[in-house]
């Protein structure tokens, strides 16, 4: 079964549907303020996809969750909680960012018998550690750092703010954010189909070497100064933004790099190209 792309796909679409009716149920019968509860579901939605990872060997399981799960909280905000301006476009943006990504993820999907090599090698290193590794370093802390993201979202929609001038350029930041995302995605999906370099050189990858994750870190603080736009007093949610990007900036993207940095020209590669924003590096030497 694990061999079989369709049967795996079918068993991820069954975990993540079970993971976001337990986080529904756990969310609905706690008794504390919306953010608790979102953190608690959000840990017990967690466990159960690390439960199934343990079950399949394959810490894979949890890739799509990145982007699954804020579009089940959009989802959820939007049907308890009504739509306005301010939320409409913040529902917009995650929608379209989530679907995107996850059909980025579907797209490279193969089956349960593949996993991404940043597992296996923390797999390697860490030994009989691994299961505590998998359950914090692969599962929960990425979590945290989503629902961070998400901590804004929540707040504009329990709190029905409203829609802002500013909020609506951040909007617009954030639709940029995406297509940069998707851009960056389609360039590498086309370059892996017919490698001839050890780098790719072309489109947003010409002088930035992770253009997609510039996309990610944009999309996140696009939406957490949306909502401090429209209530300057909520400025402390950015927190979400900030750990999102020191997670590329401290694991993402070192990891990444490391890996790439084995390869032949890997120095000049990196002399010639900026780490994030895709514009023309000059150097005192060209």
């Amino acid at each position: 079964m694990k061999e079989s792309r369709a049967k795996s796909f079918m068993l991820i679409s069954f975990i993540y549907l079970a993971a976001i009716s337990c986080g529904i149920i756990v969310y609905e019968i706690l008794p504390f303020n919306p953010y608790v509860n979102l953190l608690i579901a959000d840990v017990c939605a967690t466990i159960l996809t690390y439960l199934y990872s343990v079950i399949f060997d394959n810490a894979s399981v949890y890739d799509p969750y990145w982007s699954v799960a804020p579009i089940a909280i959009v989802i959820y905000l939007a049907f308890s909680k009504g739509l306005n301006a301010l939320t409409l476009l913040i529902f917009i943006a995650v929608t379209l960012w989530g679907v995107r990504l996850t059909a980025n993820w579907a797209y490279t999907f193969k089956n349960l018998t593949e996993q991404d090599w940043r597992y296996t090698m923390l797999k390697s290193k860490s030994g009989r550690l691994y299961p505590i590794v998998n359950l914090f370093g692969i599962h929960l802390v990425p979590t945290i750092v989503v629902y961070t993201c998400m901590l804004p979202v929540v707040y504009a929609f329990v709190n029905g703010l409203d829609l802002a001038r500013g909020s609506s350029y951040f909007f617009v930041l954030a639709m940029v954010a995406v297509l940069l995302q998707g851009t960056a995605d389609i360039q590498m999906h086309k370059y892996r189909k017919n490698r001839k370099t050890p780098f790719i050189r072309t489109g947003l990858w010409k002088h930035s070497r992770h253009p997609n994750y510039l996309g990610e870190i944009l999309m996140w603080w696009s939406i957490a100064l949306m909502v401090v736009m429209a209530d300057n007093s909520a400025w402390f949610l950015i927190i979400g933004a900030i750990c999102n990007t020191m997670l590329f900036l401290f694991i993402s993207i070192p990891l990444a790099e490391e890996k790439q940095s084995r390869k032949d020209g890997y120095a000049e590669y990196k002399a010639e190209t900026r780490m994030l924003l895709p514009i023309k590096k000059y150097t005192s030497n060209k």
